[in-house]
C-alpha cells in the first residue's frame, strides 16, 4: 500500500557539510498491517515519516502509494494525504485550543471539500476513536478533556477522512501509563475492524511488541534489521538490535533466557559524519570483543546491505554466519 525504495533525504549544513538523515531506505506498509519503526532519537525516524507523508522532499529514491509513485503537485499531494494521515505525538500541540472537538475533527473534511453530512461523519469518527456518545464531545474544548481523550480526538481527526494508512509518531509517548494501553488497543481494533494499515514510530520496543506485525530497526539513516516483530525481538540478528533488546527491563521475556545488558560505546554519530564502511562499526560490541575479526576488513571498507528474506539484517558478521 505504502512503500519507499532507496529513499534518501539530505540537508545542507553550514561549512558545506551535508547531513544524510535518511540514507537509502526500503520500507513498506501493507493493508491491515502495523509496522513499527524503532531506533534511538536522532536516527532519522521522524524525517523518514515526514518524507513518506510528502511533508519533506526526498533527495533521491521513491515513495509510492498503491504501487504508483507519489506525485509532487498540490493536487496529487492533497489526494494522497486524504489516504495517508498523520497522528502526532503531542495531542495538546496538535489541537487548536480555540477550536471545539467538532471543529477539530471537521477541519479535514472542510480542507478536502467534503461537505455532505458533516455532523454524521464527525460523530462516526469520534465513535470509532472511542469517544461515545460522540455528540457529548462536540462542544468540548481540548483543555476540558483528559490526555487520552485529546489523543482520541486527534485520531478521530485522521479517521474522518477514511484513510488507508495512519502514520503515528510516538502516539502514546505523552500519555500516562494508565491510558497508553487504551490507545494501543484502539489502534489494534482499527486494524482488525477497518483493515487500516499503520506505521508507528517509536523508541519503545515494548510498544512495538504489543501492537506491531513487523518491525524495522533504524540506525543513522538506514534500516539495519527488519522482519516479523516476534522474530526480530526474540532472535535479534544485528548487534544494534541485540543491544536495544538487552537493556529492556524484561529482556529475558523476549530473549531465550537472561541477557547481559549491552552498553554501546559513545553516542549516535552526527548524520553529517557517518563513518565509512559499516556505520555501526565504531559502536559495535562484536567488533570490540573481537568476534567480528574474520569480517573486520569488510566492516571497515564496505557498508553492509540489508539481506533478503522476511527477517533480514544489514551486518557482515550476520551474513557470514548465515552463509556458514
Amino acid at each position: 500500500m505504502l512503500s519507499a525504495r532507496g529513499l534518501r533525504v539530505e540537508f545542507g549544513l553550514p561549512g558545506g557539510r551535508t547531513a544524510r538523515a535518511v540514507d537509502g531506505v526500503d520500507l513498506e506498509v501493507r493493508p491491515g498491517e502495523i509496522v513499527a519503526l524503532a531506533g534511538e532519537s536522532g536516527c532519522g525516524k521522524t524525517t523518514l515519516a515526514r518524507t513518506l507523508l510528502g511533508l519533506e522532499r526526498a533527495t533521491g529514491g521513491e515513495v509510492a502509494f498503491g504501487g504508483r509513485p507519489l506525485g509532487r503537485s498540490s493536487k496529487a499531494l492533497k489526494a494522497y494525504r486524504r489516504q495517508v494521515q498523520l497522528v502526532l505525538q503531542d495531542p495538546s500541540g496538535a489541537l487548536n485550543p480555540r477550536h471545539t472537538v467538532y471543529e477539530a475533527v471537521a477541519e479535514g473534511l472542510r480542507i478536502h471539500g467534503i461537505g455532505d453530512d458533516e455532523p454524521a461523519r464527525v460523530a462516526d469518527a469520534l465513535a470509532r476513536a472511542g469517544l461515545r456518545p460522540p455528540e457529548r464531545f462536540f462542544l468540548a474544548y481540548p483543555h476540558e478533556l483528559s490526555g487520552g481523550q485529546r489523543q482520541r480526538v486527534v485520531i478521530a481527526g485522521a479517521l474522518v477522512l477514511e484513510p488507508s494508512i495512519l502514520v503515528a509518531d510516538e502516539p502514546v509517548a505523552s500519555l500516562d501509563a494508565s491510558v497508553r494501553g487504551e490507545i494501543l488497543s484502539l489502534l489494534l481494533r482499527l486494524k482488525e475492524d477497518a483493515g487500516l494499515g499503520a506505521l508507528v514510530i517509536t523508541h519503545d520496543l515494548g510498544l512495538a511488541w504489543s501492537i506491531a506485525d513487523r518491525i524495522a530497526i533504524m540506525y543513522l539513516g538506514r534500516i539495519v534489521e527488519q522482519g516479523p516483530v516476534e522474530q526480530v525481538l526474540t532472535e535479534p540478528r544485528h548487534p544494534y538490535t541485540r543491544a536495544l533488546v538487552s537493556v529492556l527491563p524484561n529482556s529475558a521475556a523476549f530473549l531465550d533466557g537472561a541477557a547481559e545488558p549491552v552498553v554501546l560505546a559513545g553516542e549516535l554519530p552526527d548524520a553529517s559524519r557517518i563513518p565509512g564502511g559499516c556505520r555501526f562499526r565504531p559502536r559495535c560490541q562484536e567488533v570490540a570483543s573481537g568476534a567480528a575479526l574474520a569480517v573486520l576488513g569488510r566492516c571497515e571498507g564496505e557498508d553492509p546491505v540489508l539481506g533478503s528474506g522476511a527477517h533480514a539484517a544489514a551486518c557482515h558478521l550476520v551474513h557470514a554466519r548465515m552463509a556458514a
